[in-house]
């Protein structure tokens, strides 16, 4: 261990001294809680209605410490009766559940797990409303990432799932969506979380595709990386600079299996701008299926103590600061509000955008830019299609070099490179004869020339930079 590393771990570890001592963090410091899984259906359900109590009776100190309480919710909200016949664990829950979860402390879950779908599209649709009418988030993957801010701290959140839905919808990970909701979340935001519902259950190790899944994630801008399904613990650790909890087991659950009675909550700080992570326990007890504190996880706590990465810069050009307008129950979750900053004060805001992936490119011309995706119509054909943006940043908002007009064929991603080229990742179709249903790809290289881009040679550095969102 170098000197560096051990010093890491020594003040983390004294750090997570200091908070087992006081349940209040640091005046300007924040603290996010992660639980694993939540299962509000079956005996949790008739536990609930019988002991007409709250699950969470005993987190009441701990939650309202945190300035962000989330966990996976596996389930979804609306009648029984609508179960289909053929799904015997159908996980359907009264809209109740979204209110209780909001009393407990709760302000985020994540909704894209294998039993999200337990209801269908109708019963996903239902999900979000009931928990956005509670006030909480009910994050799935095509809304994700939204924001949080706390303080000049800008938190974006990810959710992803490798296991199938009863009705069908999973996510791979790698994949050029998944890479360019990163890039989004990485540019806007100081620190990325990633909740990922993957492995296998009741294993309590986690897979290779599960370790290869991380280093992904994290190469691909993922500060910090929460798992779930397994529904038990399997050992976090720090994967290139980076906390991964693979799996924080279940934490309200009904299940019978002794090791599924154990859980972690991810315990987060972001503190002399660092992220630092531990975890504390849960036990649920033969005769209940609600969990309680069980103290400090010393293990998680040791395996993550030199894991401390610093925050992301966020995004500043022209000493403007541009932050996403952050997640509110009064706004839709589809498309994001830019507000731009000088010296602390909001001085203009965006139109709202349907960002899909940003880019602030510094080598493509003399001044710095906004590379954007955008998700529009086409007026020509009608068809929905990535459109790239390019935007200069000034006090009084944004300023388009160029409106999203098509490159050479339909557009799959773009990234800048390093040397200033537009690497562009195309359908194997083209405009004159389009099918969107195609397989295959073309890479294409453009340079900007000040008004626009020009097709050039592919260097070869475009190969590797599109591949690695696929390989």
């Amino acid at each position: 261990m170098s000197g560096r590393t051990a010093l890491l771990a020594v003040t983390a570890t004294i750090f997570h001294i200091a908070l087992a001592a006081s349940a209040q963090p640091a005046p300007g410091d924040f603290r996010l809680l992660f639980t694993g899984d939540i299962m509000m259906s079956r005996l949790v359900k008739a536990e609930i209605d019988q002991r007409k109590t709250s699950p969470w009776a005993g987190f009441t100190g701990l939650f309202g410490s945190a300035s962000l309480v989330g966990g996976n919710f596996e389930g979804a909200l609306g009648d029984p009766a609508n179960c289909p016949a053929e799904n015997k664990l159908c996980f359907a829950v009264p809209d109740a559940a979204a209110e209780l979860m909001r009393q407990a402390g709760f302000r985020l879950v994540t909704a894209e797990n294998n039993h999200s779908g337990d209801l269908g599209q109708a019963g996903r649709s239902e999900t979000r409303a009931a928990f956005q009418q509670s006030g909480l988030l009910a994050l799935d993957f095509d809304s994700s990432p939204q924001f949080f801010r706390f303080g000049e701290l800008t938190v974006a959140v990810v959710a992803v799932t490798t296991i199938r839905a009863a009705d069908g919808r999973v996510q791979q990970v790698p994949s050029v969506e998944l890479a360019q909701k990163l890039r989004l979340a990485r540019q806007l935001a100081n620190l990325v979380v990633v909740s990922i519902h993957w492995g296998n259950e009741l294993q309590d190790w986690p897979t290779d595709a599960q370790q290869q899944q991380a280093r992904w994630l994290v190469e691909h801008g993922a500060d910090l990386i929460v798992g779930h399904h397994p529904h038990v613990v399997q050992a976090p650790a720090c994967v290139e600079g980076r906390p991964v909890f693979f799996s924080l087991g279940n934490h309200l659950f009904d299940q019978k299996y002794a090791e599924t009675k154990d859980g972690l909550i991810a315990d987060c700080h972001i503190h002399a701008g660092r992220l630092l992570c531990g975890a504390l326990s849960t036990h649920t007890d033969e005769t209940t299926a609600f969990p309680r504190l069980a103290g400090r996880s010393a293990a998680a706590d040791q395996a993550l103590a030199g894991c401390s990465p610093e925050l992301g810069p966020g995004a500043e050009i022209n000493g403007v600061t541009i932050r996403p307008e952050t997640w509110s129950p009064d706004q839709p979750v589809n498309g994001i509000i830019l507000d731009g900053y000088q010296a602390g004060k909001l001085v203009w805001q965006s139109r709202r955008q349907a960002l899909v992936s940003l880019q602030l490119v510094t080598s493509m011309a003399a001044e710095p830019l906004l590379l954007s995706l955008e998700s529009h119509t086409s007026s020509i054909d009608d068809e929905v299609g990535l459109r790239p943006y390019v935007y200069a940043v000034g006090p009084h908002g944004l300023i388009a070099r160029w409106r999203g007009s098509a490159l050479a064929w339909p557009l799959i991603d773009a990234v800048e490179s390093k040397d200033g080229v537009l690497c562009a990742l195309h359908r194997g179709d083209s405009f004159l004869l389009p099918d969107p249903a195609t397989k295959t790809t073309r890479i294409a290289a453009y340079r900007w020339n000040g008004f626009g881009f020009a097709g050039i040679e592919t260097p070869p550095e475009c190969e590797p930079i599109l591949r690695q969102s696929i390989r």
